[in-house]
């Protein structure tokens, strides 16, 4: 082979090297300058930030209450208002409440790190509360803390009250049938005794008085 026909075969392949593709030919292979670009077109949607500033605690532990709860989610941050859900009648705590932060980041903080933490023997649960479900009276006579009711005065204010007549007349109906069961109950058994009379079970009939006329 001469020097021509080697300059001819390098030609040739040079020729073969730059030219494209033909048709058909290439088509399963995709460029990899191509691919990475469209990764970076594809951009993960970025998550909401969240704005709730009041979350929900479960399965609080007894004895930890108003107070505490204050002063340990204080670490955390600024904390604003803190409810316990209680008995009406008792005052006991219902073992839930809600307390409300001054920012929502701190929120989001405490909800993410003190979810399922361990705090005498219970577990805490800790959701954060979106603001449109947020009760309107969630936090109404919170400053003033929980006073329960009084339910003794009250029964002794509804038993020293002044009776009128037909009051009067359906306590002593009350008093004279209770009475008569009793001497049933007494007799059934077998026991020989004799009760004493109730006094006052009998009232005297009104009685009309006449006025002469002048």
């Amino acid at each position: 082979m001469g020097l021509r026909d080697k300059k001819r075969n390098q030609r040739r392949v040079l020729s073969r090297r730059s030219a494209g593709p033909k048709t058909g030919e290439g088509k399963d292979f995709l460029p990899l300058e191509g691919k990475e670009q469209r990764v970076r077109e594809k951009k993960q949607p970025e998550e909401p930030e969240s704005t709730a500033t009041v979350l929900y605690i479960g399965h609080i532990p007894h004895g930890f209450y108003e107070d505490q709860m204050q002063g340990f989610f204080q670490q955390f941050g600024a904390v604003k208002r803190v409810r316990v859900a209680r008995n009406r009648k008792t005052g006991k705590s219902k073992h839930y409440g809600f307390i409300e932060f001054e920012n929502p980041e701190v929120a989001k903080i405490v909800a993410d790190e003190m979810n399922n933490y361990l705090l005498f023997e219970h577990t805490l649960q800790i959701e954060p509360v979106p603001p449109e479900k947020v009760h309107a009276k969630l936090w109404k006579g919170v400053r003033k803390g929980f006073i329960p009711v009084d339910r003794v005065a009250i029964e002794r204010k509804r038993l020293s009250k002044d009776k009128t007549v037909e009051e009067h007349k359906k306590m002593l109906e009350g008093i004279v049938k209770r009475d008569e069961k009793r001497r049933k109950r007494i007799k059934a058994a077998g026991i020989d005794y004799e009760c004493p009379a109730l006094i006052g079970s009998v009232q005297p009939s009104a009685k009309k008085i006449k006025f002469d006329e002048d």
